[in-house]
C-alpha cells in the first residue's frame, strides 16, 4: 500500500503547489482546487511515484538504450532465422509482438498503485493484462470453429482433451467416511485452494469480507450444480475441507500476516549505507516486500448507501471472476492441470493486487472520483469473459434453471449486506469510539467514578484485553477517563 512517509511528504509538496497548479490553464477554462484536488488523489493511486531513491540507475530512463537494443534484436530475428516454417513464423512473431508491446506498457503505462519490486514490473502486468482483454475482445468475433482450431494450433494435445466431468464422478457414496479417503482429498488442488486463500486475505484485509465470500462461494457451487457437476461435493467435503480448513486456514494465515505487516515498523536504508554484503543481500531481497502497509476498513459506521453498494458490486465481481475459472475450463475443454488454466489463475491473481488497491481507494476516499485504469481494464475483462462463456456455450447454459439463479442472487444479497451490516456494528462497538467506552467503562469506577455499576453487571473480564497493558498507569489516566465519562454522558 501507501508509504506513510513518502505520501506525507507528497501530500505536502502537493499543497505547497496547490495554488500555483489552480491556475493552470486547461483548454478555455481555469483548473478549479477541486479538480486539481482529485486529479492528486487519483494521480496517488494510478501513478504511485517512487519515495526515497537508493540505487539511482535503475530508476533512471534510459529511453534511447532501450530504443537501440529493441531494433538491434529485431533487426537480428527478421534476417538471421529460418522463415521456411510456417508455423515457427507465426510463433515468433506473435513472441515479438507480445514482447514489444510490453516495452511499450514500460515506456508509457502507468506504474499503479505499487512501486515494488520497481514500478516496471506493474507496468508490464497492466500490458498484459489489456493484451489478455484485447484477445478476449478478438476471440468474441469468432465462431467455435475458429475457436477450437486456435486453441488446436495453441496445443495440439486439446485435441484429445476431455472434460473432467465426462470421466470422473462427484458426490458418491458421501455416507462412506474414512481416514484414507478424507486423506486422498489433500492434494495439489488443495494446497492450490489454502493458499490461494491466503492470498486473498492479503488483498481483502477483512475477516467478515473474507468469510462471506467464503460462505456466498459455497453457496454458488450448489446452485449452480446443475450446470456443472464437478461442484457437487459431499457434505464433509464442502464443509469441513472447504470452508473450515481449506478456506479459513488459509484466510487465518493471510490475516495473520497483515497484522504482522501492520505492526512492522517501515524504515528502509539506502543499500549503499550498507556494508556487510549479507545485509546487502537482505537489502535486495526485502526489495521484493511492500514499502509499507496500511490498515483496510472497507466499511464503517458512517458508511453512505453508496459504499455500501460498492462492496456489495465488489463481491459479486469477485463470485463472477471465480465462475469464469469453472465455465471456461468446461466450455472450451481443457483440464485444471493444462497450462492455459493455471497460467490464467496466476495471472488473475496478479492483477487483482493493484485491482482491489485501486478500486478500495475509488470507494473510501470521496476525493477520488475515478477508478483506476487496472481496476478499469479488470472489470472488463471479468465481463467479456462472462460474455464469452455465455456465447460459446449456449448448449449448457439452456440447460439453466432460473429459479436457481433468482434464489442465488436473493441468498447472495441477503449474506452479503447480513455481513456489512455486521462489520459496520463490529466497527462502532470495537472501533477506536468503543474501545475508550470500554476504557471509561471499566476504569472510571477504578478512578473514583460516580454511579458505579454492580461487578454481576459487567462486562466479562475478557474485554480487558483490549487495553490491559494500560492498567499500570490507571493513576496517571484518572482525569483524562472522568474527562471522557462526563463527555459521555453529556452526548
Amino acid at each position: 500500500m501507501f508509504n506513510h512517509k513518502g505520501e506525507t511528504n507528497t501530500i505536502k509538496l502537493l499543497l505547497l503547489l496547490r495554488p500555483a497548479m489552480a491556475s493552470v490553464y486547461s483548454g478555455s477554462h481555469t483548473l478549479s482546487k477541486d479538480d486539481v484536488n482529485y486529479r492528486m488523489h487519483f494521480r496517488m493511486i494510478n501513478e504511485q511515484q517512487v519515495e526515497d531513491i537508493t540505487i539511482e540507475f535503475f530508476y533512471r530512463p534510459h529511453t534511447i538504450t532501450l530504443l537501440t537494443c529493441t531494433v538491434l534484436s529485431l533487426m537480428y530475428f527478421a534476417f538471421t532465422r529460418d522463415d521456411g516454417n510456417p508455423d515457427n513464423n507465426l510463433w515468433v512473431g506473435l513472441i515479438l509482438v507480445i514482447s514489444f508491446f510490453l516495452i511499450i506498457s514500460v515506456l508509457a503505462f502507468p506504474n499503479g498503485p505499487f512501486t515494488r519490486p520497481h514500478p516496471a514490473i506493474w507496468r508490464i502486468v497492466f500490458g498484459l493484462s489489456v493484451l489478455y482483454f484485447l484477445f478476449l475482445v478478438f476471440i468474441i468475433f469468432l465462431n467455435w470453429h475458429q475457436v477450437k482450431q486456435l486453441m488446436y494450433w495453441l496445443d495440439p494435445n486439446l485435441r484429445y482433451a476431455k472434460r473432467e466431468a465426462d470421466i470422473m464422478e462427484y458426490a458418491v457414496n458421501c455416507h462412506v467416511i474414512t481416514w484414507e479417503r478424507i486423506l486422498s482429498h489433500f492434494d495439489i488442488f488443495a494446497f492450490s485452494h489454502f493458499w490461494g486463500w491466503g492470498m486473498k486475505a492479503l488483498l481483502i484485509r477483512s475477516y467478515g469480507l473474507c468469510w462471506t465470500i467464503s460462505i456466498t462461494w459455497e453457496l454458488t457451487e450448489l446452485f449452480f450444480m446443475h450446470l456443472l457437476p464437478n461442484f457437487a461435493e459431499c457434505w464433509w467435503d464442502q464443509v469441513i475441507l472447504d470452508i473450515l480448513l481449506c478456506n479459513g486456514g488459509g484466510i487465518w494465515l493471510g490475516m495473520t500476516v497483515c497484522r504482522f505487516l501492520e505492526m512492522r515498523t517501515y524504515h528502509w536504508a539506502s543499500i549503499k549505507d550498507i556494508h556487510t554484503t549479507t545485509g546487502k543481500i537482505k537489502r535486495a531481497a526485502l526489495q521484493f516486500t511492500p514499502a509499507s502497509w496500511t490498515y483496510v476498513r472497507w466499511l464503517d459506521p458512517k458508511s453512505s448507501l453508496q459504499r455500501v453498494m460498492g462492496v456489495y458490486l465488489f463481491m459479486i465481481i469477485w463470485q463472477l471472476t471465480e465462475l469464469n475459472t469453472f465455465f471456461l475450463k468446461h466450455i472450451f475443454v481443457f483440464p485444471a492441470s493444462h497450462a492455459l488454466s493455471w497460467c490464467r489463475i496466476l495471472f488473475v491473481g496478479i492483477i487483482t493486487a493493484p485491482t482491489v488497491r485501486q478500486y478500495y481507494a475509488y470507494l473510501t476516499d470521496t476525493q477520488c472520483k475515478r477508478v483506476g485504469t487496472q481496476c478499469w481494464v479488470f472489470g472488463a475483462i471479468a465481463f467479456l469473459e462472462a460474455l464469452a462463456c455465455i456465447k460459446f456455450g449456449q448448449d449448457l447454459f439452456s440447460k439453466t434453471q432460473i429459479l436457481y439463479v433468482i434464489l442465488w442472487l436473493l441468498c447472495l444479497a441477503f449474506i452479503t449486506f447480513l455481513c456489512l451490516y455486521w462489520m459496520v456494528w463490529y466497527a462502532e462497538t470495537y472501533g477506536p469510539r468503543g474501545k475508550v467506552c470500554l476504557y471509561a467503562y471499566y476504569l472510571i469506577p477504578l478512578c473514583g467514578g460516580e454511579n458505579l455499576k454492580d461487578a454481576e453487571s459487567l462486562p466479562p473480564l475478557s474485554l480487558l484485553f483490549h487495553f490491559h497493558p494500560m492498567l499500570p498507569m490507571v493513576p496517571l489516566l484518572c482525569g483524562a477517563l472522568s474527562k471522557i465519562h462526563s463527555d459521555l454522558q453529556v452526548k
